[in-house]
């Protein structure tokens, strides 16, 4: 059985995520379709690897990742499939697939070549359809590609370090269902250069101390219900991707709000850790 997922910006009103679907069914026999996420914000390259990196390992090796995300097909965005630890990615070569890879070396990259043949007005669709049937049966990448060494380099969501190393500066790169803020600034980089020292995380509108490893653990259990800082207690945490986020405990961005309402926090506002 064949298992494919999808990552796309398409939403869920228009038509365009049912024709994919479909179209995998006939092109694959007992294909098996994963709806990743089709929230993805348009055109957002960082929020679509930030899912579906994720993601995509909780899949058994050979499944086959779909992205339609800024996947039009242009001389300077090109189609690619990535064989990343066992798993199959089909996409443009935007930058996502360096998010998503990030230090690790792929087995094979190709760009795929077989355009000329499709006539095409929505490549998700004519184009990574057809690729991911040929990946189904087995067949050979070099059949549908040319071998490439590179891809397009996202670096510019990398938190920074100051010389003095008593700061980290980074950014928020996710807001998700709960309207939680997640941040560039993963639990290993902090680590590395907190060294034991206090610190303050600050944002243009909240300071917080303590960053915790589960919401749970922000809560004392041991204090009677009635006492405790509970529901709308502001939060900092390694959430389960290893990322530091900012949350409000019990949120509902419909109805009380959120860290993203509450903190007044955007896509690519800045995050600041100071260390004493």
């Amino acid at each position: 059985m064949s298992l494919v997922s999808l990552t796309t910006d398409f939403g869920l009103k228009d038509y365009f995520v049912a024709a994919i679907k479909a179209e995998l069914y006939q092109e694959i026999e007992g294909v098996n379709v994963v709806d990743v996420s089709h929230q993805i914000s348009p055109f957002n390259h960082t929020e679509a690897a930030y899912v579906l990196k994720n993601a995509y390992s909780a899949f058994p090796k050979g499944s086959i990742h779909i992205i339609g995300v800024d996947s039009e097909y242009t001389p300077e965005n090109v189609h690619i499939v990535m064989l990343l630890e066992g798993h199959y990615f089909i996409g443009a070569n935007n930058g996502i697939f360096s998010l998503i890879k990030e230090e690790r070396i792929p087995e094979k990259i190709v760009e795929i070549n077989i355009h000329k043949n499709i006539v095409s007005s929505f490549p998700v669709l004519d184009v990574f359809v057809k690729v991911a049937g040929h990946i189904a049966r087995k067949g050979s990448l070099d059949v549908i590609g040319k071998n490439i060494n590179q891809i397009k380099e996202v670096t510019d969501v990398k938190p920074v370090i100051n010389t003095a190393e008593d700061q980290i500066l980074g950014s928020v790169i996710y807001i998700d269902n709960f309207g939680n803020v997640v941040t560039n600034i993963n639990k290993k980089v902090f680590l590395e250069y907190q060294k034991g020292r206090e610190y303050t995380i600050l944002t243009k509108s909240v300071k917080l101390h303590t960053i915790y490893n589960s919401y749970t653990e922000a809560i004392n259990f041991s204090i009677p219900k009635e006492n405790r800082e509970e529901d709308g207690k502001k939060i900092a945490l390694f959430n389960a991707a290893g990322q530091l986020e900012l949350s409000v405990y019990k949120s509902n961005p419909q109805t009380v709000g959120s860290a993203h309402s509450l903190f007044g926090l955007e896509f690519r506002d800045t995050i600041t850790i100071k260390f004493k």
